[in-house]
């Protein structure tokens, strides 16, 4: 999408220039985007800890895994209704809606205290919304992203869109650590208040967006023709009817997705117990060797998780900024899909000889790093070649109710594992292995029906299927 290009290129082109390959008039689209996907991200990291405390301290760590079948189950229904109100009104309508939904649920929960509601019953539910809001409006986000651009433009200013993703969660989470303790006792609800109003923020950014969108599609051409007005009319009209859960089963590339996104939340949620188990074992002996350094055992481990984010939001920012681009470049959208896969292949295959605690924070550390940079990036850019229902209906599916089963099926496996079978760390590691293995095959797969998409699209003139 572009303005004009007689003016010549201004400032902040010649600056994002450095970080990707951007044409003049693109700058303003895709810094909004930008700034819309930092705000996402700086507001749920902002209530992040805050699902964390309210359920472990309530119902304890346990409670916390099971809960991720829950948010699966809850899925089926909210894709289900997004669907059908996707097929009634326009996009910007849609994502204002939808947006509008959650910035009333976190009203709810400031004021379920205040009618005398239970403590243990606010987090349970809030934990279960938060995981539902998390990937809903990221998914939501990137439905739009895909809507906005062609797969050569989209190819390249999705890498600086997805900066504003990685810079996000950064921001977010020091935010958080850095006001928690000045708010007082209070701080979570305060905080769910200050999230709402970010996502209002968003909301005004996303209909500036397709506003702005609109108007350069009709001063495209002076005298627009049948083209430009058939596109300027399918953006403002609402997705034709159908489910989400429809779309993933008719098609088999969404099918892959979907069960890509399946195995690779499967092996991120054991990977982050498998880091947890490792933390607390080195907690446990350092504590009984007096090797802490002055620290008691919750010192350490808070230690030991800072450090570890500290690695991956580092990975995660100098992938975004200096390697997305370079390798979408190098091997292509379909490319890229294997890095992340092919790293936890190696690094789980090493953990499972030794789980040491610098081991793990390091094979950990960067698989979370390029899954919040190239990864990300890569779901948003196969998403390109897609029509306008699968953008927006079948991503939403593949990438909150397939997402959450994969969590699901790790909590079952860890409940029985340590429940019957004495799992430790390593174990759980070999395991990761064989899904890893499952995942690369997918990917595969994935890959070969991306190919086919394309080559068919080529044959019809490169019209996006409908």
């Amino acid at each position: 999408m572009g303005e004009s290009e007689l003016k010549p290129p201004g400032l902040a082109h010649r600056f994002l220039k450095i970080f990707t390959d951007i044409r003049p008039g693109e700058s303003v689209t895709v810094l909004l985007l930008t700034l819309n996907i930092f705000l996402l991200l700086l507001a749920y990291y902002l209530i992040k800890p805050i699902r964390e405390a309210l359920v472990i301290s309530s119902k304890g760590p346990l409670v916390r895994s099971y809960l991720a079948g829950a948010q699966a189950i809850l899925f089926i229904f909210v894709i289900k209704g997004f669907s059908r109100l996707s097929s009634k009104v326009p996009r910007h309508i849609l994502i204002t809606w939808v947006t509008l939904f959650f910035m009333s649920n976190l009203g709810l929960f400031f004021l379920f205290p205040l009618w005398g509601m239970e403590i243990g019953t606010v987090g349970v539910a809030f934990f279960i919304w938060v995981g539902i809001f998390n990937v809903m409006v990221v998914a939501l986000f990137w439905g739009f992203a895909n809507d906005l651009y062609t797969e050569e433009a989209g190819k390249r200013l999705f890498p600086l869109v997805a900066f504003g993703q990685t810079a996000g969660a950064l921001f977010g989470s020091s935010i958080a650590r850095v006001i928690i303790k000045p708010l007082g006792p209070h701080f979570a609800y305060i905080m769910m208040l200050m999230t709402a109003g970010l996502l209002g923020v968003c909301i005004v950014l996303t209909r500036v967006t397709h506003r702005r969108e609109i108007r350069l599609i009709r001063e495209r051409s002076v005298r627009p023709g049948p083209s430009v007005l058939r596109e300027e009319k399918d953006k403002e009209k609402p997705l034709k009817k159908g489910g989400g859960f429809r779309l993933i089963f008719k098609s088999k590339y969404l099918l892959f997705y979907a069960l890509l996104i399946f195995f690779l939340n499967y092996v991120n949620y054991t990977g982050e117990t498998i880091f947890g188990l490792t933390v607390n074992r080195a907690a446990t002996k350092a504590v009984e060797l007096g090797t802490t350094g002055g620290l008691d055992k919750t010192q350490f481990m808070a230690s030991a998780y800072s450090e570890y984010q500290f690695i991956y939001n580092l990975v995660a920012l100098l992938v975004q900024l200096f390697l997305v681009s370079r390798i979408f470049k190098w091997v292509g959208v379909s490319g890229a899909l294997l890095f992340l896969p092919f790293l936890a292949l190696g690094g789980y295959s090493l953990v499972s000889l030794g789980a040491s605690l610098a081991l793990i924070t390091w094979v950990k550390g960067v698989e979370n790093g390029v899954d919040y940079s190239l990864m990300n990036t890569t779901k948003g850019a196969l998403f390109l070649i897609t029509s306008r229902e699968e953008k927006y209906k079948g991503k939403a599916a593949a990438e909150t109710f397939f997402y959450r089963s994969g969590d699901a099926l790790a909590a079952l496996m860890l409940f029985i594992g340590f429940t019957y079978l004495s799992f430790t760390a390593e174990s759980l590691a070999k395991i990761n292995v064989i899904v890893a293995l499952i995942w690369i095959l997918f990917c595969i797969l994935v890959i070969r029906e991306y190919r086919r998409l394309k080559e068919k699209q080529s044959a019809v003139g490169g019209r996006l299927p409908t």
